[in-house]
């Protein structure tokens, strides 16, 4: 499973709804009691931001957030109908990132509902990959967003190589308790020459996949600016991502074990056995 820790995403699966066709969706109303709302209301102006959020983004709204109707018994019998609204994953996320911070569920929302959308992203078939397979896969989607953040981040102010590199370890100090990259290189006993995203497994892969995108998107949509400002961004979301894994009983990304193989000779192998098949 793409997802780097799994206590308490049951909370969200349990309440998935799977239509005919395989499409999965959410109920606002059975969202709302989830993440502690109390007042449909109230719960329904947090909806209302994340389709402007949605808007915003060029998605269409329709797609995402569906209104429904729906019957609910009553007390003393009959029926009343009530409105309801059916959320893509996408939706959620979105809510997710538009709820109340002060909330634990939102952060575990946040978290949750990111990584499965970007795993979506990534390929449909994720969960049925082998584990040299689901590594191929991340560190490709890494490379493409690193590109982005790294644009997001010369937006903010940092031009110069050394800059970046100052930039990227802030975010690695916030993700493996203070340690940079030198130390993360020497924790893992590899060679100046070897990269470090080369050498991580997949549960590793996706915590520091999850800090770029989110690094990326809350520079970019809080307009960040300055070299201080934009490293301490970095430091800031590796350490809620860190957190977020503790507090959910996962393994720090430091203490997870360095696989026997890196991306490099699993790149080479499968080179040599597409051209082993067409010969």
């Amino acid at each position: 499973m793409f997802f780097f820790f799994d206590k308490d995403e049951s909370i969200f699966e349990n309440i998935k709804h799977i239509l005919e066709d395989g499409t999965e969706y959410w109920n606002a109303r059975e969202l709302q009691h989830v993440l502690e709302y109390t007042d449909w209301r109230n719960f329904l102006k947090v909806v209302d931001k994340a389709k402007i959020a949605c808007e915003n983004s060029g998605i269409l709204v329709e797609e995402h957030f569906v209104d429904v109707n729906k019957s609910s018994p009553m007390p003393n019998g009959g029926t009343r109908i009530i409105d309801d609204v059916q959320l893509s994953r996408y939706a959620c996320y979105l809510i997710m990132q538009n709820g109340d911070p002060r909330k634990e569920v939102i952060a575990i929302g946040q978290t949750y509902f990111a990584v499965k959308t970007r795993q979506q992203e990534i390929i449909e078939n994720y969960d049925v990959l082998t584990e040299e397979q689901k590594r191929l896969a991340i560190r490709n989607e890494i490379v493409a967003h690193n590109k982005a953040l790294a644009e997001a981040a010369k937006q903010a102010g940092i031009t110069e190589p050394v800059e970046y590199a100052v930039f990227q370890n802030w975010g690695y100090k916030g993700l493996y308790g203070g340690m940079d990259m030198r130390a993360i290189h020497q924790h893992k006993g590899l060679k100046k020459s070897q990269k470090i995203l080369d050498h991580m497994g997949s549960t590793e892969l996706a915590a520091n996949l999850f800090r770029a995108t989110q690094t990326e998107e809350k520079l970019r949509r809080d307009n960040v600016q300055g070299k201080a400002e934009a490293n301490r961004t970095h430091y800031e979301v590796g350490a809620k991502v860190r957190q977020t894994i503790k507090e959910l009983g996962g393994t720090m990304p430091e203490d997870l074990p360095t696989p026997e193989k890196s991306i490099k000779q699993i790149e080479r192998e499968q080179e040599k056995k597409k051209l082993a098949e067409k010969n």
